[in-house]
């Protein structure tokens, strides 16, 4: 689906959910976050016969096969498996990748590519194209087991910087990430349920979040924590995004978690 088109849609969708929700709240006590969720996704299913994440998912296939300045589509990237490999690669990344000479999570992999193999300048490269295409791919990942094992010198590395970066606290709160998410684990803030690494935080990402009308990959997850604590958020496909992706999945790997449905449909 076209983004035009998607955009239209999604305004009809989320009026007629906001209408439903209106009435069901007005006869009912508000419901626990997670519940909330899964009742209106289903009411999405069941109005619409489809899942805006799914929208994306489309979205992102008709960028992944559109061919770029170069004539070549992403399926001449190897994504971690071998050339237009899709299957579970988003279950294997962050990973090392010879040709560009660093970790690359999903997102920076397909930033580079678009670069590399189909000609594009990083001015013509739009955010939200690679938001839709990260969902496409991630989605051949869906409930697969997380697989994030740091091996590679520069893997291992980037492994450490996340850890250093999850207990630092900065800012003007003097907060970090282990603040909310270790001291806090297993408890709510705003609402919303706090996970650990071990206790497979990152395992949802890409999502559609029906507050916000709007996907979320990883990094703009990691950017929300950074506003959210009063730290100016780091430039996408940096190595601050690359690192704490890298130390939640290889944590929550050890812990023996998988992804969720992907893309996720989360408050």
């Amino acid at each position: 689906m076209k983004r035009g088109n998607r955009l239209i849609f999604l305004g009809v969708l989320a009026v007629g959910i906001l209408l439903g929700v209106g009435a069901y709240t007005q006869q009912q006590k508000p419901l626990d976050p997670f519940e909330e969720a899964m009742r209106q996704r289903q009411m999405y299913l069941e109005t619409f016969g489809v899942l805006p994440g799914d929208l994306f998912v489309e979205e992102g296939k008709e960028l992944f096969f559109r061919k770029g300045p170069s004539g070549k589509t992403l399926e001449e990237c190897d994504f971690g498996k071998g050339k237009g490999v899709l299957e579970g690669v988003y279950a294997i990344l962050p990973r090392y990748f010879p040709d560009s000479k660093r970790v690359e999570d999903l997102e920076t992999r397909v930033y580079t590519c678009m670069q590399t193999v189909q000609g594009y300048k990083p001015a013509e490269i739009k955010r939200d194209e690679v938001r839709a295409i990260t969902a496409y791919i991630a989605s051949f990942s869906s409930k697969a087991k997380i697989q994030v094992v740091p091996k590679h010198p520069a893997e291992l590395a980037m492994y450490n910087l996340g850890r250093e970066l999850w207990y630092t606290r900065a800012g003007a709160r003097d907060m970090s990430c282990a603040v909310c998410h270790d001291q806090y684990a297993g408890q709510r803030v705003r609402l919303s349920p706090v996970r650990s690494p071990k206790q497979g935080l990152g395992n949802e990402w890409p999502a559609y979040r029906f507050e916000e009308d709007r996907l979320y990959t990883m990094e703009d997850r990691i950017n929300f924590c950074y506003e959210s604590i009063a730290i100016p958020k780091p430039e996408f496909y940096s190595d601050v995004h690359i690192a704490l992706t890298v130390y939640m999945l290889a944590e929550a790997t050890k812990a023996g978690h998988s992804f969720e449905e992907l893309p996720f449909f989360t408050r």
